[in-house]
């Protein structure tokens, strides 16, 4: 027996969602820590993915219980004409309880035994009550249509009523609903251990960064004591170890420097000390000198008898002798003090004085200057650098290396003042370095941005400086003959 199906589907409407609002008043993104970052971004991928998440459990959820409640429906529709069809001998009455009591309560759907005048046979079943009953607003985003189907009873081809099965998806909503709150609070709770755990982490990451603030925070005061200890990840381990160099070169240039100051005192008490005597030893006779000439021509001139030209003639030649001294020691202690002419003549002529001057006070001992195609002058500073080394390497390798020849050469080349002593001595023995004016020429040099070396292991010393030329250096060629 065929029966007649009533499958147009009956739409219930849906409420609107209530929104949700959220509150501001966070502080600026440029006033957290890395760490709160860190944790902010992590959340952000967090409600990312849960709602991504929620967004396919809904799509899948709603495919479900639509497929779910399609299929008891058909399931219904069949048991329902099958108990009719198996009844035909029963009386009306009978067989309309029958089919009230076999389908009163069902999941998915709901069966409604009407009479032919559309009265409900038995007492209408109480809405069913989960103790997981879904809220409002997710049974929104899930529930398909509700779809009701009319079944008329036929028996011997009367009509005795009507069967209404109507599709009743809060039950699967229910399930699901129990579920996906399960599935959330694990899910909540593996994330907030996650967190935990990644704060607790990032806290000990970070930790030799904050420790990097620090020591950075005493080297700004001046303490080049701070070290970092290495910690386990090799980025801030490389970061530490670059720290704990630089905090050692700091410390050994303050040292440097400290060492440098009291040299420079020294210096200046030795030199101060050196003009005292030579204004005493040098100076002091000479006047007595001049007096004792003075006081000579003053008794020959006041006798009674007329003065004598010879003594006369001799106490002047003393004099003039004497003065003649007197300017030669001058000479020598301005020269030391500052080098005559310096700046005024040109560098290669300053430099074959002063070798000149050198062969004049050491006969045994030849000086060569090699100074052709230099410019008259490369500034103040530069120039008086260039002479003092050239200066004191010859002083060493008189005083200390016993050198019967030294050679000085000067040349300007690719924007570089290149400057070569050598000699054929026995070098600087090792345990007179410190003091011999090598710390002040390295000094000199490098403070011009230039370069200082001193090879003492063969024959002899060489001492080789290289200072960049400066922009605001003279054009003019010097062409002066060598010494």
């Amino acid at each position: 027996m065929r029966l007649p199906v009533d499958t147009t589907p009956t739409l219930l409407p849906k409420p609107a969602a209530a929104p949700n609002g959220r509150g501001a008043g966070f502080r600026p993104w440029s006033e957290w820590s890395t760490r709160a970052r860190l944790v902010a971004v992590v959340l952000f991928i967090d409600a990312l993915a849960a709602l991504i998440s929620c967004g396919v459990i809904v799509l899948n959820a709603r495919n479900a219980v639509r497929v779910e409640t399609r299929a008891s429906l058909a399931t219904v529709e069949s048991l329902v004409a099958d108990t009719i069809r198996l009844s035909d001998t029963a009386s009306p009455d009978t067989l309309l309880q029958t089919l009230d009591l076999r389908f009163k309560v069902l999941r998915h759907v709901r069966v409604a035994v009407l009479e032919p005048d559309g009265d409900q046979v038995g007492k209408p079943m109480p809405p069913h009550k989960s103790e997981r009953e879904a809220p409002r607003w997710f049974a929104d985003l899930i529930m398909p249509p509700i779809e009701r189907h009319t079944l008329p009873i036929v028996v011997n081809g009367q009509t005795l009523g009507t069967a209404q099965i109507t599709t009743q998806p809060m039950d699967e909503i229910d399930e699901i609903w129990g579920y996906a709150r399960a599935l959330s609070m694990t899910t909540l709770a593996i994330n907030a251990a996650m967190l935990i755990a990644l704060y607790l982490a990032l806290g000990r990451i970070l930790a030799p960064l904050q420790r990097l603030g620090d020591g950075l925070t005493q080297l700004e005061h001046h303490d080049y004591t701070a070290r970092l200890d290495t910690p386990g990840a090799r980025e801030l381990a490389v970061i530490a170890e670059r720290f704990n160099k630089v905090a050692e070169a700091l410390s050994e240039v303050r040292g440097a420097n400290g060492r440098l100051n009291r040299q420079l005192l020294t210096a200046q008490d030795d030199e101060r000390r050196r003009t005292a005597l030579e204004l005493h030893d040098e100076f002091g006779p000479c006047l007595f000198a001049l007096e004792a000439n003075a006081a000579s021509i003053a008794r020959i001139a006041s006798g009674p008898a007329e003065p004598s030209r010879e003594k006369l003639a001799a106490r002047a030649a003393e004099i003039s002798a004497i003065v003649g001294q007197v300017q030669t020691v001058n000479r020598e202690l301005l020269n030391r003090l500052r080098p005559h002419g310096l700046g005024q003549a040109p560098l290669a002529t300053c430099l074959d004085l002063l070798l000149r001057g050198f062969g004049q006070r050491h006969p045994g001992t030849t000086f060569v200057g090699k100074f052709d195609g230099l410019a008259r002058g490369y500034g103040d500073l530069v120039d008086l650098t260039v002479f003092r080394c050239v200066q004191e390497s010859a002083t060493n390798a008189v005083r200390h290396g016993g050198a019967t020849r030294v050679e000085a050469e000067a040349m300007e080349a690719d924007g570089n003042l290149r400057v070569t002593i050598r000699d054929d001595g026995s070098g600087i023995p090792p345990e007179h370095r410190t003091g011999l004016g090598l710390s002040g020429m390295r000094e000199r040099v490098e403070a011009l941005d230039g370069t200082f070396a001193l090879d003492n292991d063969g024959p002899g010393a060489i001492v080789r400086i290289t200072i960049p030329v400066p922009p605001e250096r003279g054009d003019e060629n010097n062409n002066a003959p060598s010494a």
